[in-house]
């Protein structure tokens, strides 16, 4: 595995454009009912988040505008979601598609994911998404690519056994890097069987405005479905 400096310095955006009416009422009122606080101290108590903390719990880190989270949380209505976005403009999307579809099953934390991780209980997530994060594609910057040591241990120590990592990306260093990477950890196992299982997404995909974009100029999206080992 490749050696890393650990950075736990925020390097993204928080706000773009000046928010619309709408999507500023939204900020306003609808996130303060969604927003995850961290507690003082210890692990979070999903039973202070949730109505029903004994349902399966699914973790997005990055939901960009919140598409596909807003789509797995309709089809999963069992489920319960929790979004991890610091960026205000994407926050405010998700919030639009929770407005517009009436959701109940999913709770913003919109700071960094970093913070949030460490107070997870062990075993408590079911699935946790990681699609088109940052690539951060100068040597310089890779420090700050989020699949790291540090990461990953908390990931697995989050998952439950079993329990599913599924990363996307149309960055084929990123993607070397985080097979070596996870692959290199030791808790995880790769899904894959054949190419095509990490070329085709996965069953009840939703393609995020992002990966729309990409695919429409010609990129190509790898998917890497990875199992937390017992």
């Amino acid at each position: 595995m490749t050696a890393q400096a650990t950075d736990h310095r925020f390097y993204g955006r928080r706000k773009g454009h000046p928010l619309r009416a709408w999507s500023q009422m939204l900020v306003d009122n609808l996130l303060p009912k969604l927003r995850l606080t961290l507690p003082a101290a210890g692990p979070l108590d999903l039973g202070a988040v949730f109505p029903d903390p004994s349902r399966p719990l699914w973790l997005e880190i990055g939901f960009g505008r919140g598409e596909h989270l807003a789509a797995q949380a309709m089809a999963h209505p069992q489920v319960n979601f929790i979004g991890c976005e610091p960026f205000l403009n994407g926050v405010a999307g998700l919030l639009q598609e929770i407005d517009a579809k009436g959701l109940k099953n999913i709770r913003i934390f919109d700071e960094d994911a970093r913070r949030l991780l460490p107070r997870l209980a062990d075993a408590s997530v079911d699935r946790l998404f990681l699609l088109y994060p940052d690539p951060w594609p100068k040597v310089r910057h890779h420090k700050r690519r989020f699949v790291s040591r540090d990461n990953l241990n908390e990931i697995a120590r989050a998952l439950r056994p079993g329990g599913a990592f599924l990363f996307a990306t149309d960055h084929m260093d990123y993607c070397a890097w985080t097979l070596r990477e996870v692959l290199g950890h030791g808790a995880f196992s790769w899904t894959a069987e054949e190419p095509e299982d990490w070329r085709r997404p996965p069953a009840g995909w939703v393609a995020t405005r992002y990966e729309q974009k990409a695919l429409a100029a010609g990129g190509r999206a790898v998917y890497l479905a990875f199992q937390r080992r017992p």
